[in-house]
């Protein structure tokens, strides 16, 4: 099973928890699985994922609703090697696929 495509992410700073759709290289382009990793479990693999944000912008915005509305970038490449390596050392942890 080797990952093809990210389909969305999304880093929850507060909760410390990544919520990622993607395929598989045997999905459909009608199928998708989510799964919801602990970002802890991203660090004790030697990864970091978030990478640089350039808000040229920044001081335009109020900071609260700013922060409210800021999305974490991560590297979807190294996002991609991540799962690749989490699901070779935990298989059964593979969600099933859910048509869309």
């Amino acid at each position: 099973m080797e990952i093809k495509e990210i389909v969305s992410y999304y880093f929850n700073s507060e909760a410390n928890l990544v919520e990622v759709s993607f395929r598989t290289i045997e999905d459909d382009e009608d199928v998708v699985r989510i799964d919801t990793i602990n970002y802890d479990v991203v660090e004790s693999y030697g990864f970091d994922l978030v990478t640089e944000s350039f808000d040229f912008f920044a001081d335009d915005l109020d900071e609260e609703v700013y922060e409210e509305d800021e999305k974490i970038e991560l590297d979807e490449d190294e996002l991609i090697t991540f799962l690749n390596e989490y699901y070779i050392v935990n298989p059964d942890s593979i969600p099933e696929p859910e048509f869309y």
